[in-house]
Protein backbone atom coordinates (compact mmCIF):
# COMPACT_ATOMS: atom_id res chain seq x y z
CA UNK A 1 0.00 0.00 0.00
CA UNK A 2 0.97 3.72 -0.62
CA UNK A 3 1.91 5.95 2.47
CA UNK A 4 -1.76 7.73 1.28
CA UNK A 5 -3.06 4.35 1.16
CA UNK A 6 -2.13 3.75 4.88
CA UNK A 7 -3.43 7.08 6.35
CA UNK A 8 -2.82 8.67 9.32
CA UNK A 9 -5.25 8.12 11.95
CA UNK A 10 -6.64 10.72 14.76
CA UNK A 11 -9.21 9.51 16.84
CA UNK A 12 -11.25 12.23 18.96
CA UNK A 13 -13.41 10.99 21.98
CA UNK A 14 -15.33 12.19 24.72
CA UNK A 15 -16.73 11.35 27.84
CA UNK A 16 -20.57 10.37 28.34
CA UNK A 17 -22.24 12.27 25.52
CA UNK A 18 -23.69 9.37 23.45
CA UNK A 19 -25.27 10.93 20.32
CA UNK A 20 -26.50 14.31 22.37
CA UNK A 21 -25.01 16.33 19.56
CA UNK A 22 -26.26 18.48 16.53
CA UNK A 23 -25.00 16.18 13.82
CA UNK A 24 -27.52 13.43 15.45
CA UNK A 25 -30.92 15.60 15.35
CA UNK A 26 -30.04 17.14 19.07
CA UNK A 27 -31.87 20.88 17.93
CA UNK A 28 -30.89 22.62 21.73
CA UNK A 29 -27.49 21.44 20.88
CA UNK A 30 -24.69 23.73 20.06
CA UNK A 31 -21.59 21.59 18.34
CA UNK A 32 -20.90 23.69 15.26
CA UNK A 33 -17.27 21.27 14.77
CA UNK A 34 -18.65 17.91 15.37
CA UNK A 35 -21.49 18.87 12.49
CA UNK A 36 -18.90 19.87 10.44
CA UNK A 37 -16.94 17.17 10.91
CA UNK A 38 -20.10 14.86 10.36
CA UNK A 39 -20.64 17.20 6.87
CA UNK A 40 -17.63 16.38 5.73
CA UNK A 41 -17.48 12.84 6.67
CA UNK A 42 -19.81 9.81 7.54
CA UNK A 43 -22.00 9.89 10.30
CA UNK A 44 -22.51 6.18 11.58
CA UNK A 45 -26.42 6.72 13.24
CA UNK A 46 -26.41 2.84 14.64
CA UNK A 47 -23.02 2.89 16.34
CA UNK A 48 -23.11 1.11 19.68
CA UNK A 49 -20.51 0.67 22.74
CA UNK A 50 -20.20 -2.50 24.41
CA UNK A 51 -20.75 -1.91 28.01
CA UNK A 52 -22.57 1.32 29.07
CA UNK A 53 -19.53 2.19 31.77
CA UNK A 54 -16.24 4.44 30.95
CA UNK A 55 -13.37 2.08 31.55
CA UNK A 56 -14.74 -1.11 30.05
CA UNK A 57 -16.10 0.47 27.33
CA UNK A 58 -13.04 2.26 26.70
CA UNK A 59 -11.03 -1.04 26.51
CA UNK A 60 -13.38 -2.77 24.02
CA UNK A 61 -12.63 0.04 21.64
CA UNK A 62 -9.15 -0.04 22.22
CA UNK A 63 -8.83 -3.91 22.20
CA UNK A 64 -12.10 -5.03 19.28
CA UNK A 65 -12.72 -7.14 22.39
CA UNK A 66 -15.53 -7.65 24.86
CA UNK A 67 -15.33 -6.81 28.44
CA UNK A 68 -15.51 -9.93 29.81
CA UNK A 69 -13.06 -11.10 27.38
CA UNK A 70 -9.97 -8.70 27.41
CA UNK A 71 -10.49 -8.62 31.03
CA UNK A 72 -11.67 -5.08 31.81
CA UNK A 73 -14.97 -5.33 33.65
CA UNK A 74 -15.21 -2.66 35.90
CA UNK A 75 -13.64 0.80 36.57
CA UNK A 76 -9.24 1.17 36.63
CA UNK A 77 -9.88 3.32 39.79
CA UNK A 78 -11.63 0.54 41.23
CA UNK A 79 -8.92 -2.37 40.48
CA UNK A 80 -9.37 -3.52 36.87
CA UNK A 81 -7.20 -3.70 34.76
CA UNK A 82 -6.55 -5.47 31.19
CA UNK A 83 -6.09 -9.23 31.48
CA UNK A 84 -1.72 -10.04 31.07
CA UNK A 85 -0.97 -9.93 27.34
CA UNK A 86 -4.00 -8.38 26.17
CA UNK A 87 -3.09 -6.23 22.70
CA UNK A 88 -4.32 -2.82 21.92
CA UNK A 89 -4.62 -1.01 19.00
CA UNK A 90 -1.43 1.26 19.46
CA UNK A 91 0.33 -1.97 20.22
CA UNK A 92 -0.63 -3.45 17.01
CA UNK A 93 -0.10 -0.33 14.70
CA UNK A 94 2.69 0.17 16.13
CA UNK A 95 4.43 -3.21 15.24
CA UNK A 96 2.90 -1.82 11.52
CA UNK A 97 4.87 1.06 11.44
CA UNK A 98 2.83 3.46 12.89
CA UNK A 99 3.82 6.27 15.53
CA UNK A 100 1.80 6.15 18.43
CA UNK A 101 0.61 8.86 20.66
CA UNK A 102 -1.65 9.36 23.49
CA UNK A 103 -2.68 12.76 24.69
CA UNK A 104 -5.21 13.75 27.37
CA UNK A 105 -8.21 11.14 28.86
CA UNK A 106 -7.73 7.61 28.80
CA UNK A 107 -9.30 5.36 31.60
CA UNK A 108 -8.04 1.62 30.75
CA UNK A 109 -5.12 1.62 33.36
CA UNK A 110 -3.70 3.47 36.37
CA UNK A 111 -0.56 3.63 34.26
CA UNK A 112 -1.29 4.62 30.48
CA UNK A 113 2.18 3.74 29.86
CA UNK A 114 1.36 0.01 29.66
CA UNK A 115 -1.33 0.87 26.73
CA UNK A 116 1.17 0.36 24.04
CA UNK A 117 1.46 3.77 22.95
CA UNK A 118 4.96 5.44 21.44
CA UNK A 119 4.28 8.58 23.13
CA UNK A 120 2.25 9.36 25.98
CA UNK A 121 1.56 13.05 27.11
CA UNK A 122 -1.01 12.15 30.26
CA UNK A 123 -2.69 13.99 32.99
CA UNK A 124 -1.64 12.96 36.33
CA UNK A 125 -3.00 15.92 38.43
CA UNK A 126 -6.60 16.22 37.73
CA UNK A 127 -9.28 15.84 34.82
CA UNK A 128 -7.63 15.71 31.57
CA UNK A 129 -9.66 18.91 30.79
CA UNK A 130 -10.29 19.99 26.90
CA UNK A 131 -8.43 22.96 26.51
CA UNK A 132 -4.89 22.11 27.72
CA UNK A 133 -5.39 18.89 25.85
CA UNK A 134 -6.32 20.40 22.77
CA UNK A 135 -3.42 22.94 22.99
CA UNK A 136 -0.88 19.53 23.22
CA UNK A 137 -2.88 17.89 20.41
CA UNK A 138 -2.38 20.89 18.14
CA UNK A 139 1.57 21.48 18.95
CA UNK A 140 1.67 17.64 18.31
CA UNK A 141 -0.03 18.01 14.81
CA UNK A 142 2.31 20.86 14.19
CA UNK A 143 5.06 19.37 14.40
CA UNK A 144 3.70 16.02 13.62
CA UNK A 145 6.11 12.63 12.64
CA UNK A 146 6.87 11.71 8.82
CA UNK A 147 5.74 8.29 9.26
CA UNK A 148 2.12 7.36 9.54
CA UNK A 149 0.76 7.79 13.29
CA UNK A 150 -1.97 7.11 15.06
CA UNK A 151 -2.70 9.72 17.76
CA UNK A 152 -5.72 9.54 20.23
CA UNK A 153 -6.77 12.72 21.70
CA UNK A 154 -9.12 12.35 24.73
CA UNK A 155 -11.12 14.90 26.67
CA UNK A 156 -12.56 14.73 30.29
CA UNK A 157 -15.18 16.54 28.84
CA UNK A 158 -18.43 15.69 29.05
CA UNK A 159 -18.29 14.21 32.18
CA UNK A 160 -20.30 15.64 35.36
CA UNK A 161 -20.20 17.94 36.96
CA UNK A 162 -20.71 20.83 35.26
CA UNK A 163 -19.60 23.63 37.38
CA UNK A 164 -20.87 27.09 36.04
CA UNK A 165 -17.80 28.58 36.05
CA UNK A 166 -16.10 26.26 33.26
CA UNK A 167 -19.39 25.51 31.60
CA UNK A 168 -21.48 28.05 31.02
CA UNK A 169 -24.99 26.98 31.00
CA UNK A 170 -27.60 27.59 28.50
CA UNK A 171 -31.10 29.10 29.17
CA UNK A 172 -33.11 26.07 31.03
CA UNK A 173 -36.66 27.21 28.74
CA UNK A 174 -34.68 26.04 25.89
CA UNK A 175 -33.37 22.70 26.77
CA UNK A 176 -35.09 20.15 25.00
CA UNK A 177 -36.17 17.57 27.16
CA UNK A 178 -35.41 13.55 26.10
CA UNK A 179 -38.81 11.35 26.15
CA UNK A 180 -36.85 8.81 28.57
CA UNK A 181 -36.58 11.78 31.42
CA UNK A 182 -39.15 13.22 33.56
CA UNK A 183 -39.52 17.15 32.35
CA UNK A 184 -39.11 19.28 35.12
CA UNK A 185 -37.53 22.37 36.64
CA UNK A 186 -34.60 20.24 38.18
CA UNK A 187 -33.94 17.94 34.75
CA UNK A 188 -33.85 21.04 32.61
CA UNK A 189 -31.30 23.14 34.56
CA UNK A 190 -29.46 19.67 34.50
CA UNK A 191 -29.55 19.45 30.96
CA UNK A 192 -28.73 23.25 30.85
CA UNK A 193 -25.42 22.51 32.52
CA UNK A 194 -24.70 19.63 30.10
CA UNK A 195 -25.02 21.55 27.32
CA UNK A 196 -22.57 24.08 28.31
CA UNK A 197 -20.00 21.37 28.72
CA UNK A 198 -20.43 19.76 24.77
CA UNK A 199 -19.89 23.54 23.78
CA UNK A 200 -17.08 23.96 25.34
CA UNK A 201 -15.64 20.56 24.25
CA UNK A 202 -17.09 21.48 21.03
CA UNK A 203 -14.60 24.39 21.03
CA UNK A 204 -11.78 22.63 21.58
CA UNK A 205 -12.88 19.46 18.95
CA UNK A 206 -12.71 22.80 16.56
CA UNK A 207 -9.36 24.05 17.54
CA UNK A 208 -7.92 20.16 16.85
CA UNK A 209 -9.74 19.93 13.41
CA UNK A 210 -8.23 23.39 12.71
CA UNK A 211 -5.08 22.06 13.06
CA UNK A 212 -5.00 19.14 11.02
CA UNK A 213 -5.88 21.09 7.93
CA UNK A 214 -3.37 24.06 8.55
CA UNK A 215 -0.36 21.42 8.81
CA UNK A 216 -1.68 19.94 5.95
CA UNK A 217 -2.73 16.70 6.86
CA UNK A 218 -6.20 16.65 5.59
CA UNK A 219 -5.35 15.00 2.60
CA UNK A 220 -3.54 11.46 4.50
CA UNK A 221 -5.25 11.71 7.76
CA UNK A 222 -8.48 9.50 8.69
CA UNK A 223 -10.55 11.59 11.39
CA UNK A 224 -12.57 9.74 13.78
CA UNK A 225 -14.81 10.95 16.55
CA UNK A 226 -16.88 9.25 18.83
CA UNK A 227 -17.97 8.92 22.63
CA UNK A 228 -17.27 6.02 25.24
CA UNK A 229 -21.28 5.53 25.84
CA UNK A 230 -24.53 7.36 26.44
CA UNK A 231 -25.28 10.20 28.41
CA UNK A 232 -25.13 10.39 32.59
CA UNK A 233 -28.76 10.32 33.09
CA UNK A 234 -31.13 7.97 34.49
CA UNK A 235 -32.26 5.27 31.94
CA UNK A 236 -28.84 5.98 29.51
CA UNK A 237 -25.32 5.69 31.53
CA UNK A 238 -25.32 2.16 33.24
CA UNK A 239 -28.21 0.71 31.30
CA UNK A 240 -28.16 -1.14 28.04
CA UNK A 241 -31.17 0.70 26.51
CA UNK A 242 -29.82 2.62 23.40
CA UNK A 243 -29.69 5.87 25.14
CA UNK A 244 -26.54 3.74 27.52
CA UNK A 245 -25.09 1.77 24.58
CA UNK A 246 -25.72 4.30 21.30
CA UNK A 247 -22.63 6.36 20.41
CA UNK A 248 -21.62 9.05 18.53
CA UNK A 249 -19.30 7.75 15.50
CA UNK A 250 -17.71 10.33 12.59
CA UNK A 251 -15.66 9.15 10.28
CA UNK A 252 -13.97 12.09 7.70
CA UNK A 253 -11.42 9.81 5.19
CA UNK A 254 -8.41 10.99 4.05
CA UNK A 255 -9.30 13.81 1.65
CA UNK A 256 -7.64 11.90 -1.46
CA UNK A 257 -9.68 8.97 -0.97
CA UNK A 258 -12.76 11.34 -2.08
CA UNK A 259 -15.06 9.45 -0.25
CA UNK A 260 -18.43 11.54 -0.79
CA UNK A 261 -20.31 12.38 2.52
CA UNK A 262 -23.17 10.27 3.69
CA UNK A 263 -24.87 8.18 6.82
CA UNK A 264 -24.05 4.68 5.57
CA UNK A 265 -26.41 2.18 7.24
CA UNK A 266 -26.25 -0.58 9.55
CA UNK A 267 -25.39 -1.70 12.67
CA UNK A 268 -21.35 -0.68 13.80
CA UNK A 269 -19.93 -1.45 17.21
CA UNK A 270 -17.06 -0.51 19.36
CA UNK A 271 -15.14 -3.67 18.63
CA UNK A 272 -14.96 -2.76 14.97
CA UNK A 273 -12.54 -0.37 15.35
CA UNK A 274 -9.48 -2.13 15.79
CA UNK A 275 -9.74 -4.78 12.91
CA UNK A 276 -10.79 -1.23 10.31
CA UNK A 277 -7.88 0.37 11.52
CA UNK A 278 -5.46 -2.44 11.12
CA UNK A 279 -6.94 -3.57 7.60
CA UNK A 280 -6.53 0.14 6.80
CA UNK A 281 -2.56 -0.41 8.14
CA UNK A 282 -1.87 -2.97 5.54
CA UNK A 283 -2.19 -5.61 8.31
CA UNK A 284 -3.96 -8.75 9.05
CA UNK A 285 -6.51 -8.75 12.34
CA UNK A 286 -5.64 -11.20 15.01
CA UNK A 287 -8.36 -14.49 15.14
CA UNK A 288 -8.57 -13.17 18.52
CA UNK A 289 -10.15 -9.45 17.52
CA UNK A 290 -14.03 -10.25 17.98
CA UNK A 291 -15.41 -7.35 15.99
CA UNK A 292 -15.21 -7.12 12.00
CA UNK A 293 -14.06 -4.69 9.80
CA UNK A 294 -15.91 -1.64 7.98
CA UNK A 295 -12.88 -0.38 5.88
CA UNK A 296 -14.17 -1.02 3.11
CA UNK A 297 -17.26 1.89 3.74
CA UNK A 298 -14.54 4.18 4.76
CA UNK A 299 -13.81 3.85 1.29
CA UNK A 300 -16.39 4.72 -0.30
CA UNK A 301 -16.78 0.50 -1.06
CA UNK A 302 -19.54 -2.05 0.11
CA UNK A 303 -18.92 -3.42 2.78
CA UNK A 304 -20.00 -6.26 5.13
CA UNK A 305 -23.30 -5.69 7.41
CA UNK A 306 -24.10 -6.51 11.24
CA UNK A 307 -27.11 -8.08 11.69
CA UNK A 308 -26.74 -7.64 15.76
CA UNK A 309 -25.00 -6.31 18.57
CA UNK A 310 -24.26 -7.46 22.03
CA UNK A 311 -23.71 -5.00 24.98
CA UNK A 312 -22.53 -5.82 28.78
CA UNK A 313 -22.46 -4.47 32.15
CA UNK A 314 -20.98 -5.86 34.90
CA UNK A 315 -19.39 -3.54 37.49
CA UNK A 316 -19.66 0.48 38.29
CA UNK A 317 -20.03 1.49 41.47
CA UNK A 318 -20.82 -1.97 42.29
CA UNK A 319 -21.90 -5.52 40.60
CA UNK A 320 -25.18 -5.77 38.19
CA UNK A 321 -25.06 -7.97 35.71
CA UNK A 322 -26.64 -7.58 32.40
CA UNK A 323 -26.50 -8.87 28.90
CA UNK A 324 -28.13 -7.67 25.81
CA UNK A 325 -28.66 -8.12 21.75
CA UNK A 326 -30.09 -5.74 19.78
CA UNK A 327 -30.81 -5.91 15.83
CA UNK A 328 -32.38 -3.40 13.52
CA UNK A 329 -35.68 -4.21 15.07
CA UNK A 330 -35.61 -5.44 18.58
CA UNK A 331 -33.88 -5.80 21.68
CA UNK A 332 -33.82 -8.22 24.29
CA UNK A 333 -31.94 -8.12 27.73
CA UNK A 334 -31.46 -10.39 30.52
CA UNK A 335 -31.14 -9.31 34.12
CA UNK A 336 -29.01 -11.79 35.68
CA UNK A 337 -30.18 -10.72 38.68
CA UNK A 338 -34.23 -9.55 38.42
CA UNK A 339 -36.09 -8.23 41.29
CA UNK A 340 -33.44 -5.66 42.14
CA UNK A 341 -34.48 -1.78 41.21
CA UNK A 342 -32.23 -0.12 38.32
CA UNK A 343 -28.93 1.01 39.85
CA UNK A 344 -27.60 4.53 38.87
CA UNK A 345 -24.11 5.31 39.04
CA UNK A 346 -22.72 8.08 41.97
CA UNK A 347 -22.64 10.51 39.65
CA UNK A 348 -26.11 10.26 38.52
CA UNK A 349 -27.63 9.73 42.04
CA UNK A 350 -25.57 12.94 43.23
CA UNK A 351 -26.99 14.93 40.25
CA UNK A 352 -29.77 17.41 40.13
CA UNK A 353 -32.12 15.35 37.64
CA UNK A 354 -32.39 12.72 40.45
CA UNK A 355 -34.00 14.76 42.46
CA UNK A 356 -36.86 15.79 40.00
CA UNK A 357 -36.82 11.65 39.13
CA UNK A 358 -39.15 10.10 41.67
CA UNK A 359 -39.01 6.41 43.02
CA UNK A 360 -41.80 5.30 40.35
CA UNK A 361 -39.19 4.88 37.69
CA UNK A 362 -36.16 2.59 39.77
CA UNK A 363 -39.21 -0.44 40.15
CA UNK A 364 -37.46 -3.36 40.26
CA UNK A 365 -36.42 -5.35 37.25
CA UNK A 366 -37.52 -8.30 35.69
CA UNK A 367 -35.01 -10.88 34.41
CA UNK A 368 -35.96 -9.97 30.71
CA UNK A 369 -37.00 -7.64 28.78
CA UNK A 370 -37.65 -6.72 25.04
CA UNK A 371 -38.20 -3.93 23.01
CA UNK A 372 -40.11 -3.23 19.27
CA UNK A 373 -38.02 -0.70 18.20
CA UNK A 374 -39.52 0.41 15.07
CA UNK A 375 -43.04 1.05 17.27
CA UNK A 376 -40.93 1.96 20.90
CA UNK A 377 -38.05 3.89 20.19
CA UNK A 378 -37.12 4.96 23.53
CA UNK A 379 -38.07 0.90 24.75
CA UNK A 380 -39.97 2.20 27.11
CA UNK A 381 -43.29 -0.23 26.75
CA UNK A 382 -41.42 -4.28 27.79
CA UNK A 383 -43.07 -6.82 25.30
CA UNK A 384 -41.93 -9.70 27.37
CA UNK A 385 -44.78 -11.10 28.50
CA UNK A 386 -46.71 -10.46 24.91
CA UNK A 387 -47.67 -13.50 23.32
CA UNK A 388 -47.58 -12.24 20.04
CA UNK A 389 -43.34 -12.00 20.42
CA UNK A 390 -42.82 -15.05 21.92
CA UNK A 391 -41.14 -16.79 18.91
CA UNK A 392 -39.21 -12.81 18.34
CA UNK A 393 -38.28 -13.37 22.42
CA UNK A 394 -37.15 -16.82 22.34
CA UNK A 395 -35.14 -16.29 19.06
CA UNK A 396 -33.14 -13.36 20.60
CA UNK A 397 -32.39 -15.35 23.92
CA UNK A 398 -31.58 -18.11 22.07
CA UNK A 399 -28.81 -15.97 20.19
CA UNK A 400 -27.97 -14.05 23.48
CA UNK A 401 -27.21 -16.93 25.16
CA UNK A 402 -24.84 -18.82 22.14
CA UNK A 403 -22.75 -15.54 22.26
CA UNK A 404 -22.17 -15.63 26.26
CA UNK A 405 -21.29 -19.62 24.97
CA UNK A 406 -18.80 -18.40 22.46
CA UNK A 407 -17.08 -15.74 24.31
CA UNK A 408 -16.48 -18.02 27.57
CA UNK A 409 -18.60 -15.33 29.61
CA UNK A 410 -17.98 -15.77 32.90
CA UNK A 411 -21.01 -15.44 34.57
CA UNK A 412 -22.75 -18.55 32.77
CA UNK A 413 -20.40 -20.05 36.11
CA UNK A 414 -21.99 -17.41 38.75
CA UNK A 415 -21.38 -13.97 39.84
CA UNK A 416 -18.31 -12.21 39.06
CA UNK A 417 -15.68 -11.65 41.36
CA UNK A 418 -14.54 -8.07 42.04
CA UNK A 419 -10.77 -7.23 42.10
CA UNK A 420 -9.58 -6.46 45.88
CA UNK A 421 -9.05 -3.21 46.14
CA UNK A 422 -9.53 -0.04 44.75
CA UNK A 423 -7.37 2.81 44.07
CA UNK A 424 -7.68 6.30 45.14
CA UNK A 425 -10.98 8.31 44.40
CA UNK A 426 -8.68 10.78 42.54
CA UNK A 427 -7.31 8.98 40.31
CA UNK A 428 -10.18 9.64 37.96
CA UNK A 429 -13.38 7.65 38.72
CA UNK A 430 -15.92 7.68 35.47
Amino acid sequence: MTTIERPNVVLIHWHDVGTHLGAYGHRDVTSPAVDRLAAEGLRFDRAFCTTPLCSPARGSLFTGRYPHTNGLMGLVNRGWEYRPGERTAPSLLSELGYRTALIGQQHESHDPFRLGFDEVHPWVEGPARCGPVSEKAVAWLEAAPAEPFFLTVGFFETHRPYPPAQYRAVDPAAVEVPPFLPDNHHTREDLAGFLGSIRVADAATGRVLDAIDRAGLAESTLVLFTTDHGIAYPRAKGTLYDPGIRVALLARPPRSWNVAPGAPDGLLSHVDLLPTLLELAGGEVPSFVQGQSFAPVLRGEPGPRRTEIFAEKNFHDEYDPIRGIRTDRFAYFRNLEPGTPPRLSGDIERSLVRLGLGEDRLRPRPAEELYDLDDDPWQLHDLTDDASYASVKAGLAARLAEWMAETNDPVLAGPVVAPSGSLDERSGAR
